[in-house]
């Protein structure tokens, strides 16, 4: 891959590239080239699965630049403006930091941030069981803060995380919302990463594939006998 230097662990998610930096992108060895529609390109750490075979690249938007935050943030807004969003809505936690960028970006002067931590005058019935891809084993809740309820009633609202995976987490803030009788115009992302998100998306309803916008997707990626990871159907050089 041209433009490939060692990168160090805390080096990611520091610096959009120019359009063309890394011109091979058809096979990655220690991280994954994601392109904004301008064509600058984000370098993403590759996390490997289980099984050894399979691998997603990883995006952590509370450890990325304040200029790669600002630009993730910027180009959901261009996505997200047409909606004539009224609020944005937050999923924790790294949804928090984009959605807060987002809501700057829209020209709002606030966000409404779902929570995991009860607070004691929240109510129970205002919440919903939460599981994430990254942490299966922690027994969570997702609460709304029964105050913030008037920003969001008969409002536009938008619905944002930081990266949708499996969809467990974007479905369990629309249950929420649900049960808030509230239903969002749009559902944001940075990162819309592999497949696997669609079908459970769908099943919570059909209008929702239609109102999921995110800045980049990436793909499942498998590893290639010769070595570096590619993504399903790409060519491999031997």
């Amino acid at each position: 891959m041209t433009g490939v230097t060692d990168i160090a662990p805390h080096d990611f998610w520091q610096e959009l590239h120019p359009p063309g930096t890394f011109t091979d992108v058809e096979e990655f060895t220690t991280f994954y080239v994601a392109a904004l529609e301008d064509g600058r390109q984000l370098r993403l750490p590759i996390r490997v699965l289980d099984d050894g075979n399979h691998a997603l690249a990883s995006l952590i938007v509370n450890q990325a630049s304040f200029a790669v935050l600002d630009a993730l943030a910027e180009s959901l807004a261009e996505k997200i403006r047409p909606m004539q969003v009224d609020i944005v809505a937050g999923l924790p936690t790294l949804g928090l930091t984009l959605a807060a960028a987002l809501a700057q970006k829209l020209g709002h002067g606030r966000y409404v941030p779902l929570g995991t931590s009860r607070k004691f005058w929240y109510r129970d019935e205002l919440s919903v069981a939460l599981s994430s891809i990254t942490t299966p084993t922690q027994q969570k809740r997702l609460y709304i803060d029964p105050r913030m309820l008037p920003l969001l009633e008969g409002r536009r609202v938008a619905l944002v995380d930081d990266v949708i995976s499996s969809g467990a987490s974007i479905v369990t803030g629309l249950d929420l919302l649900t049960a808030c009788s509230i239903e969002p115009v749009v559902i944001g992302a940075a990162m819309l990463q592999s497949e696997r998100w669609r079908e459970r998306l769908a099943a919570a309803g059909p209008q929702w594939m239609a109102r999921t916008v995110g800045v980049f997707s990436t793909p499942m990626l498998e590893r290639n006998a010769a070595g570096p990871w590619q993504a399903p159907g790409s060519s491999s050089r031997t």
